[in-house]
């Protein structure tokens, strides 16, 4: 293998670990945002849930102040 053979491997071995610990970095944040995303939406999901009870508590409510005919 010639002298500049070994320089163009090493260089793209050099340009492959960059790209994998970019890649890394990246997976790692993406992780990081899903973790936050599908707490969020558990929260959203439970405020949801707490307003539709209310409503329906609140249906009830109307409907025993309803004159009956």
């Amino acid at each position: 293998m010639a002298e500049s053979d070994i320089s163009k491997l090493e260089q793209r071995i050099d340009e492959l670990i960059t790209l994998t610990e970019s890649l890394s970095n990246e997976n790692s944040l993406m992780r990081d945002r899903q973790d936050i995303l599908v707490e969020e939406r558990a929260r959203l999901i439970e405020k949801a849930e707490l307003a539709r009870s209310r409503v329906e508590a609140m249906l009830v409510r109307l409907k025993a102040m309803e004159p009956e005919t």
